[in-house]
């Protein structure tokens, strides 16, 4: 007899614990909440008709690095990657930007008196991707089947992201560089796994690139449902589920949400104990996100600018430290970090003929209210003078209004929870996937890994539900 089995949330871990579920012969429904899946992987027409915005991702390394994906046949479900030139630009106040280069050899090239140190540190985890990738996107286990290169990674990653620029890097070029590769940890950079953000980051820059999807992340979605589809799963959109026990029977129901939602979803199946370990549960801080229409490309200072689908905008690596220092206790940065996606230099089906599109971001406290527009355009225009002057229309979201777009956005929280290290070995409880209903999984961003478009919490999960159900 076939199990039946229904995923809450089309997410890309939603999707991908439906496919794995189906693999397996389990007949799988999901359901979603928005009228398009894909939760933060989806692009929508957001300012203008015709301008393709992604809602939340843009760039893909994990995506395309992700040992899951890797596996499925997504090119003949039509996703195409692409790759801009370099990985990463980063303005200075110079006029000119340190590149972080695909090839790891014309980064050490590039970084000069630092791209011996960067290779060494690098070149390992590049090199040995795949192991690597298989190892950090699960949860910890004592048993590895690669431990020299964890513990490698490891001795690199724990530290912070300050203290491991102080002992391999001289230039402040580099400084600033791996600076806004460990700010994408939301962490302070004095502060304990902030350097594994940084590495994970770069590795993944030199082995698989951080491209784009032609067409936008919603590409992604829909090469996860067309799979899906092709083996029998089905999803089913702009269907809400506020309980389980509102559904009809299902042998098992995996939650690709947050605690705070599966609280609501299944409180009636969760022991007293469980629900206060979820409720305990801390989220991270959000962040303040702006898409733009625009006339022409932004005019960067630094034209190596022009090579790259990312730029980070954040200066000095001290400027940066204070940037994500501020946000960690509550203020918000005069110059804050900014991350910028500028997809339609290298993609030219997201805007009419001529036009471009960008997004923007920064970091704020969870579920700030404060109008960062001006901080976030000043630092811009800091490395693009004429910037302003290039915008046909833009669409703002606060962590408030990321959250009405996608509920598992808790505060803005684009990473399904902090990082810290508090937090890290039991996310969100020492069960992970479990609940302490057997028959109820959790499956988002808010499990081991954590954030990203990756999958392997879905993956994770529905293993965990598949060897139960066959037990």
């Amino acid at each position: 007899m076939s199990h039946r089995a229904c995923v809450i949330g089309a997410g890309p871990n939603g999707l991908a614990a439906a496919i794995v579920l189906a693999q397996a012969g389990v007949q799988v429904e999901v359901f979603e909440a928005e009228l398009h899946p894909g939760g933060a992987a989806r692009t929508l027409e957001l300012t203008i008709p015709g301008f393709l915005h992604d809602f939340g991702s843009a760039v893909h390394p994990l995506a395309v690095g992700s040992p899951f994906f890797s596996s499925l046949p997504l090119r003949d479900r039509g996703l195409e990657w692409i790759h801009s030139p370099a990985a990463l630009a980063h303005p200075l106040d110079d006029g000119t930007a340190v590149i972080l280069e695909r090839d790891l050899r014309d980064a050490e090239s590039s970084l000069g008196p630092d791209g011996k140190a960067w290779r060494r540190l690098m070149g390992p985890f590049a090199e040995h991707w795949t192991e690597l990738s298989s190892e950090v996107l699960r949860p910890i286990h004592l048993l590895s089947r690669h431990p020299w290169l964890l513990a490698r990674f490891g001795l690199n990653a724990f530290p912070s992201a300050k203290a491991l620029v102080r002992r391999l890097f001289r230039d402040q070029r580099t400084k600033a560089l791996f600076a806004g590769l460990a700010a994408h940890s939301f962490l302070r950079l004095d502060e304990s796994l902030s350097a594994a953000f940084g590495v994970l980051l770069g590795g993944a820059a030199h082995a698989v690139g951080w491209p784009i999807p032609r067409g936008g992340a919603q590409s992604i979605t829909n090469a996860l449902c067309s799979h899906l589809s092709r083996i029998g799963g089905i999803v089913t959109t702009s269907r809400r589920v506020e309980n389980l026990a509102a559904l009809p029977h299902y042998d098992v129901a995996l939650c690709d949400v947050t605690p705070r939602q599966l609280l609501r979803l299944a409180q009636d199946r969760l022991s007293e104990g469980y629900k206060r370990q979820l409720a305990t549960y801390r989220y991270g801080p959000g962040v303040f996100k702006v898409d733009y229409a625009l006339e022409r490309p932004i005019p960067w200072r630094a034209t190596d600018c022009f090579r790259a689908a990312t730029v980070h905008l954040g200066g000095s690596i001290e400027e940066i430290a204070a940037s994500e220092e501020a946000m960690r206790h509550g203020r918000h940065a005069e110059r804050p970090f900014v991350l910028l996606a500028q997809p339609s230099l290298f993609d030219p089906t997201r805007a009419p003929e001529g036009r471009h599109t960008a997004w923007a971001y920064c970091h704020v406290p969870n579920g700030s209210e404060f109008d960062m527009l001006g901080r976030l355009e000043a630092q811009i225009e800091r490395f693009a003078p004429g910037f302003r002057g290039c915008i046909l229309a833009r669409r703002i979201f606060s962590p408030v209004a990321m959250e009405k777009m996608d509920a598992n956005l808790v505060g803005g929280d684009i990473g399904g929870g902090a990082m810290d290290l508090r937090q890290f070995l039991f996310r969100p409880t020492w069960r992970h996937y479990a609940t302490s209903a057997r028959d109820v999984y959790i499956c988002s961003s808010s499990t081991p890994p954590g954030g990203g478009v990756h999958g392997m919490c879905g993956y994770h999960a529905a293993r965990l539900a598949l060897s139960r159900l066959s037990g």
